[in-house]
């Protein structure tokens, strides 16, 4: 599996510029309102210490990492969910992704305009929250009219479906987002087929200055509180030093994190955020012709996790010839790994824990 992330966020806020610095892309990044008319998509790679060192070690012919998809979508207004802006357009490309990278403006310059005159994230939140919400309520009535002809026969799951509209539609009027909604099991099921854009997890991103990039500001202050409410992602960026790093070579970069005083890019944090939130975890496999990884769902059984690699493998699965990564880097080759006993063989029921380094066996 891949993840992919859709990044949302008013006009001239600095996605596009982050956007950029992600992807190594030319997505255009102009000083006013709505200059990305298409949704720009890139991929990018997922930042993994330990998959450099296990390559170290094996020497392969070739190193694949682990991707983010990421979704760079036209800046939302107000009125959006009506068509204002470039509206619906864009609340489209939203409901493919599976998490919300919503990037707010935390920085005061009079030389970048804003949409709305002034910095006030809270208010540009609620802007873009307000819109994502009216789409979705506009979902779950045209669903709620369909299960409300349908629950006429008397089918109980109809008439279950139903009252699970009804009450996504009631909390969401309320001002409330599907994320935040109490539900059960089954009802979680019911809505999954509706994509609501309020349901997906949302990572928000202060993009400040410089300077305000170690100790924050009071609209960072103002943003944190609100995703502690939400229970939401927060990461600091300063998109004006990621445009920076990543217009530098590879191993100029590290040097220039250590001169900021960073331990990791901000859009290294971003990603690792993104894979916190969403519960995912990565496994190896590691031989002569390709190491790669692989991202796969914490909790996942080995059967689960071989079927990333194809399909077949799941459905053939006899077993997994599993090595920690730590195992693995400490025995410094997967020989001796199996010379010290780190090996392990694990069956179907094994759950296939982070840094695992991989090897299935299946029948055809």
């Amino acid at each position: 599996m891949g993840l992919n992330c859709g990044i949302v966020g008013l006009p001239n806020v600095g996605k596009s510029t982050i956007f950029n610095a992600l992807t190594a892309a030319r997505a255009e990044s102009s000083n006013y309102p709505f200059c990305t008319i298409d949704p720009n998509v890139g991929m990018v790679k997922v930042p993994d210490p330990r998959l450099n060192r296990l390559a170290e070690l094996v020497t392969p012919e070739r190193v694949v990492p682990a991707v983010v998809e990421i979704v760079d979508i036209a800046g939302i207004v107000e009125g959006a969910s009506k068509g204002e802006g470039l509206g619906n357009k864009f609340l489209g490309n939203i409901r493919s992704v599976d998490a919300i990278i919503h990037v707010v403006r935390c920085f005061n310059d009079d030389n970048v305009v804003h949409v709305y005159k002034s910095t006030d994230p809270i208010r540009d939140v609620e802007i873009i929250q307000a819109e994502l919400a009216l789409a979705d309520i506009e979902t779950v009535e045209k669903r709620i009219v369909k299960a409300e002809k349908l629950a006429k026969t008397g089918d109980k799951k109809i008439k279950d479906s139903l009252a699970t509209y009804q009450k996504i539609r009631d909390e969401l009027n309320r001002g409330g987002q599907a994320r935040n909604i109490s539900l059960k099991k089954e009802e979680q099921e019911t809505i999954k087929e509706l994509f609501l854009l309020t349901a997906k997890p949302v990572i928000y991103v202060a993009n400040v200055s410089e300077e305000d990039l170690h100790g924050g500001n009071k609209h960072v202050k103002a943003l944190k509180d609100m995703a502690a409410k939400e229970d939401a992602g927060l990461v600091i960026i300063s998109g004006q030093i990621e445009a920076e790093i990543a217009e530098l070579e590879r191993d100029e970069r590290q040097a220039f994190l250590e001169e900021m005083g960073l331990k990791e890019s901000g859009l290294d944090r971003m990603i690792k955020s993104c894979y916190e939130m969403l519960g995912l975890i990565t496994f190896f496999t590691a031989g002569p012709k390709e190491v790669k990884s692989w991202t796969i769902k914490r909790g996942d059984k080995a059967p689960r996790a071989a079927g990333t690699i194809h399909t077949d493998f799941e459905k053939g699965f006899i077993r997994a010839e599993t090595i920690s990564i730590d195992d693995y880097i400490s025995a410094g080759s997967e020989a001796r790994a199996r010379e010290l006993g780190r090996m392990r063989v694990e069956g179907k029921d094994y759950v296939v824990a982070d840094g695992d380094v991989m090897h299935f066996r299946f029948n055809v």
